[in-house]
């Protein structure tokens, strides 16, 4: 038995959870706060420094929220902060990088179809790119151009359709999307942590010590709050894009997470305007649900062939094995009707997660997956729908430790 790989999925999943489960955290906080802040009333008779009050009810009682902008007069006794859920996403997020795209980077990260380079030299360019987002991103925001919001947020967008078209000429498809995420959670991270903490820290300092705390830094970190708040969405559609190879694996997937970003921000200013009871812009949900059929459309665009499929060192020794022929046989009939170039399953037109079993290269290529999903667990093919038996499950298994 290859305990290995079965403990490195089982690994793979609880982390992959827990990133799930911290993200939720993160973005719930995260979305209540901007809600909170932009539902802030001035009414007369506040409090000298509160900028805003709001009532709430919510679990059968009701809330008396009130917003100093800056600070109040003296340091309250008990401060709740709110980081730690920013800092465990992030975290848990690059685990999962590392576990997923780092450990199998031969097979998810490096296409050297795209870019030829050794595993090493792909791991390494994937932690200077997501480095360089906040890099670039904090330099921006700190020169001239930050004082524009407006003219800041084209330019930040040019860099992340920038980088979307670049990281399809570095990695696979499926990465390219996830790094894309990654790029920008980083950022949105970052801001938590080099900005955002640290400026409510000189604040809490400047209270203790009888100071009167600069209202700029207050400013400031609500600027980069409401830009992880404009983020977020995208963000959740790219992690959520390696399920879905018409986004990630088409020939304009850069031109789709570029777009995605537009959607994105359209539905926050929805909500935005909404919880800051400017009226309801309804034309933002036309509008997103136009570019969502644009990237539809897109999604169906033949992908220019280039170059033979080839195999790498690790795909050379599975199909050397004297067991290959008999397990090509059974992937080419139990499999092949779905996970091909061309499927033959009804209701199937593009191979689920754009795994192709059609070709050797394919299938050794795909060896851990297949070992897994339809060696060592019955998950493929669903339904057991192509009648896989026992026997060749049994072959499969061997196949693969035996090649290991």
């Amino acid at each position: 038995m290859n305990d290995y790989a079965v403990l490195w999925d089982w690994l793979s999943f609880g982390v992959r959870w827990l990133h799930v489960v911290t993200a939720i955290a993160w973005i719930g906080s995260s979305f209540y706060f901007i809600a909170l802040d932009l539902g802030l009333v001035k009414r007369p008779g506040l409090p000298e420094g509160v900028s805003g009050e709001e009532w709430q009810v919510h679990g059968g009682g009701f809330y008396h929220i009130q917003k100093y902008m800056v600070a109040p007069a003296s340091m309250p006794e008990h401060l709740t902060w709110f980081k730690w859920e920013s800092y465990s996403t992030w975290l848990s997020g690059f685990a999962l990088l590392a576990v997923v795209y780092y450990a199998g980077a031969d097979l998810y990260l490096v296409d050297r179809n795209v870019l030829d380079v050794s595993a090493p030299v792909g791991i390494l360019i994937s932690l200077a790119s997501i480095g360089l987002g906040w890099i670039l991103y904090d330099l921006l925001c700190k020169s001239p151009l930050g004082k524009n919001d407006t003219a800041l947020m084209l330019v930040l967008y040019g860099i992340l359709v920038a980088m979307a078209w670049g990281y399809t000429q570095l990695f696979t498809g499926r990465a390219a999307f996830l790094h894309l995420g990654a790029f920008t959670a980083t950022i949105m991270t970052a801001n938590v942590f080099l900005i955002i903490i640290p400026n409510q820290k000189i604040v809490v300092a400047d209270l203790k010590a009888g100071r009167k705390p600069e209202p700029k830094l207050g400013l400031q970190a609500k600027q980069r709050s409401l830009h992880n708040n404009y983020l977020t969405l995208p963000v959740v559609f790219l992690m959520l894009s390696n399920h879905y190879p018409l986004a990630f694996a088409t020939q304009f997937n850069w031109v789709i997470a570029s777009i995605i970003f537009i959607i994105g921000v359209l539905i926050r200013h929805y909500f935005n305007t909404v919880h800051a009871r400017k009226g309801n812009p309804h034309w933002t949900w036309g509008l997103a649900g136009v570019l969502f059929i644009l990237i539809m459309w897109l999604s169906t665009v033949p992908k220019v062939l280039t170059g033979e499929e080839k195999l790498s060192a690790a795909g050379e020794v599975f199909v050397a094995s004297t067991h290959f022929p008999a397990v090509r046989d059974t992937v080419l009939g139990r499999c092949s009707m779905c996970h091909a170039a061309e499927p033959g399953y009804d209701g199937i037109h593009i191979a689920p997660k754009n795994v192709k079993l059609d070709t050797d290269a394919g299938i050794a290529e795909h060896a851990r997956e297949i070992y897994l999903q339809a060696g060592r667990s019955h998950a493929m093919p669903p339904g057991n729908v192509s009648g896989i038996t026992e026997d060749e499950r049994r072959l499969i298994v061997t196949w693969f430790e035996e090649a290991r």
